[in-house]
């Protein structure tokens, strides 16, 4: 479960709930990421080479499917590891924990993203899309992680025109 409180353009409040492990993950801007109420902090990695990353294979628009297999090819040979765990909003709040390094995906809704990419933000990480820009939240896409793996995700994924739409 995730839930966002949204006041114009930025989230202020995050809550993403793990039903089957009873986690709580929370943030409030400016204050900081939680899990269980004890901080937590986006882990040190500092690029791709001994990262961990999660994605979500594309759902129902194929149009972007060819740049999406090149691009995780390219990715693959350059991480330590590939999770697809499958909630985004989850898969997002385990970036902000330091349990993966980086996260990518496009065709989210908001309410798949803003709770998590607060999390991220607030946990000492980086947020945005794939051509780069940090406007995330109605973007359909996403790119968080530490700022190392984030900066060289986005080096790989601006690059697919059929992505960055």
């Amino acid at each position: 479960m995730s839930i966002a409180l949204r006041i114009d353009d930025a989230v202020v409040v995050g809550v993403v709930f793990d039903p089957t492990s009873g986690r709580l993950f929370t943030a409030t801007r400016g204050h900081g990421a939680f899990l269980d109420g004890s901080p937590i902090r986006v882990s040190g990695r500092a690029g791709l080479t001994e990262a961990v990353v999660s994605t979500g294979l594309p759902f129902k628009d194929w149009h972007y499917l060819d740049d999406y297999l090149h691009s995780l090819r390219e990715i693959m040979q350059r991480v330590a590891g590939i999770r697809r765990p499958g909630a985004a909003a989850l898969d997002i709040a385990y970036v902000a924990a330091g349990w993966v390094d980086g996260h990518w995906k496009k065709g989210l809704n908001a309410w798949d993203v803003g709770a998590g990419g607060l999390l991220v933000e607030e946990a000492g990480g980086a947020v945005g899309t794939f051509s780069g820009s940090t406007p995330f939240l109605d973007s359909g896409q996403i790119i968080a992680g530490t700022p190392g793996v984030h900066a060289a995700l986005l080096d790989v994924l601006h690059r697919y025109p059929a992505l960055t739409g």
